[in-house]
């Protein structure tokens, strides 16, 4: 029997997948939509993924294609948790990792404790 995470987190894109698995150590799994859903496709991902019976967490961009994503996913999946990154960054992919380990952690998603120290 294969071990399945028990989280998951849904991204946009790939990069923003890549940045996020450089600071997680937790038993994750990570889902790109890249960019919106369809119905076809969010019901694939949902079935796929199980994402009615995992914790699901929401971890997307804070601009125009993200917020319209996040209230999606929102309507779609109203268990899961939303992580922010700060209108500063705007993109997850471009958030100081420091800053993503911080908000990674705050919804009890394991990180390599080196992300936590603020760059110097």
């Amino acid at each position: 029997m294969t071990h399945e995470p028990e989280k998951v987190i849904i991204v946009e894109g790939l990069t923003d997948k890549r940045q996020i698995k450089r600071v997680i150590t937790d038993d994750v799994t990570i889902v790109c939509t890249n960019g919106t859903l369809g119905v076809e496709r969010f019901d694939e991902l949902l079935e796929t993924y199980d994402l009615d019976d995992k914790e699901v967490f929401i971890f997307v961009d804070e601009d125009q294609s993200g917020i319209k994503l996040r209230k999606q996913l929102a309507r779609e999946l109203p268990h899961a948790d939303h992580i922010y990154v700060s209108s500063e960054y705007r993109e997850v992919a471009t958030t100081p990792e420091h800053i993503l380990a911080a908000a990674l952690i705050s919804r009890r998603i394991e990180v390599n404790p080196i992300f936590l120290l603020k760059e110097i």
